[in-house]
Formats: C-alpha cells, sequence, structure tokens
C-alpha cells in the first residue's frame, strides 16, 4: 500500500466515523484498529464521547487498544474529568481494556462514587485492574462506601469488582457486615458468599443476605 493510498483510507475512515449509519461508523472504527494510525486517535476518543450505538462504542474501544499507549492515555484522561457522563464512562471503560496504570491516579473517590451509576460501574472496573497491590485494601474500603447502591446491575458490578480484590475485602466486608444500613449490609453479605463460591447466584445471595440481616448479624441466628 503507497503511502498516498493510506492517507485516503485513514481519511474516509475518518469520514465513515461521523456517518448517519451506525454500520458504516463500525466499519471505520474496525478499518482503523486493524490498521493504526496516530492521525485517528484524537477522533476516536472524542467520538466515544458521543457515539450513540453500543456496539460502535465497543469497536471504538478495540480500536483505541490497538494504538499505543502513550498515545491514548493523554485523551482519555482528559476525557475522565469530563462534564459529559458518556465520556467518562466510555474513557474509564477504554482505560480498563488497556491496562496501563499509569493511568491509576486518575481513578479518584468522585468517579469510584460517580452519581451516574454508568459512570461509577465503570471506575470500579478499571480501578481493579489498575490499583497497585499495596493500595488494594484502601481500595476496598473506597469501593465499600458504595455497597447497597443502586439496581441489581449495579450492585452486582460492585460484588464483583470486589471480588476481583481477592481476600483484602473480608475486613472491610466485615466491617460494613456489623455497622452499615441494612441495604449495605445485605450487599456485603451477599459479596462475601460470592467470593467463597463464585458459582453461586447472585439473587440467591441477596436473598440469602437479607434473610441474615433479618434475623441479626451472622453467628446470631437461633439464638
Amino acid at each position: 500500500m503507497t503511502m498516498a493510498t493510506h492517507d485516503k483510507d485513514v481519511t474516509r475512515a475518518l469520514q465513515g466515523l461521523e456517518d448517519g449509519s451506525s454500520s458504516v461508523r463500525l466499519r471505520a472504527a474496525l478499518t482503523i484498529g486493524t490498521a493504526p494510525d496516530p492521525r485517528c486517535v484524537d477522533k476516536l476518543v472524542e467520538r466515544c464521547a458521543i457515539e450513540p450505538d453500543f456496539s460502535v462504542r465497543e469497536m471504538l474501544t478495540w480500536a483505541l487498544t490497538r494504538h499505543a499507549p502513550d498515545l491514548t492515555l493523554p485523551g482519555l484522561l482528559g476525557e475522565v474529568r469530563s462534564e459529559r457522563a458518556q465520556a467518562r464512562s466510555q474513557a474509564l471503560h477504554t482505560l480498563s481494556k488497556i491496562g496501563d496504570r499509569r493511568a491509576w491516579p486518575a481513578i479518584t473517590r468522585e468517579l469510584l462514587s460517580d452519581a451516574d451509576d454508568e459512570v461509577a460501574r465503570s471506575a470500579w472496573r478499571a480501578a481493579v485492574v489498575l490499583v497497585p497491590e499495596e493500595e488494594r485494601t484502601e481500595l476496598a474500603d473506597v469501593l465499600a462506601t458504595q455497597l447497597g447502591r443502586g439496581g441489581r446491575e449495579t450492585r452486582l458490578s460492585l460484588s464483583r469488582a470486589l471480588i476481583a480484590l481477592g481476600e483484602v475485602i473480608l475486613p472491610t466486608l466485615g466491617a460494613a457486615t456489623a455497622k452499615g444500613a441494612p441495604a449495605a449490609r445485605q450487599h456485603a453479605i451477599a459479596t462475601e458468599r460470592l467470593l467463597h463460591d463464585p458459582d453461586a447466584a447472585f439473587e440467591f445471595a441477596i436473598e440469602e443476605a437479607k434473610r441474615v440481616v433479618a434475623l441479626g448479624t451472622p453467628g446470631q441466628e437461633g439464638q
């Protein structure tokens, strides 16, 4: 392929990212990811913030992972501070896929407790990928402040994030079980049960946790 032909392909793909058809945008992102070019990075990041189609957003993220982190991190780290929730969420999602721990300082307490559930969930997933070993316990303590939040999907996402940290979460879950609000206690108990039995259904763990909370703290049942 000549340089002139490649330049035309890049121009066509960049234009395709703004096409009214999601299938055209999907192909454009695939093309860029297949033949990475630094000139496309800014447009990929920009498009992530506004792309309405989930499949296209996933392809945009994939295309970004195909470029060198030195090229993608600056733009993505800027997006996590955006006022647009989708920009924050998709940037965090992409950072979790890239897995470069230089991004860790950008995962702030504010993002981990973001008012938007999608942003918070993306932040939780990114955090457990990027966190240094020596900060895992502190991260568990911050994540525990979100126990009991939201509906099923949000709670399951938080449980999975906590479980990904391993047994360092046990003291944190114990504290939440002992002193948390009822919803947080239920969520903490269910998360610990899933940690010990990964094959257990989340709904079953929650129902069991509700029963435990209703009867009293673990160890008090039947007294």
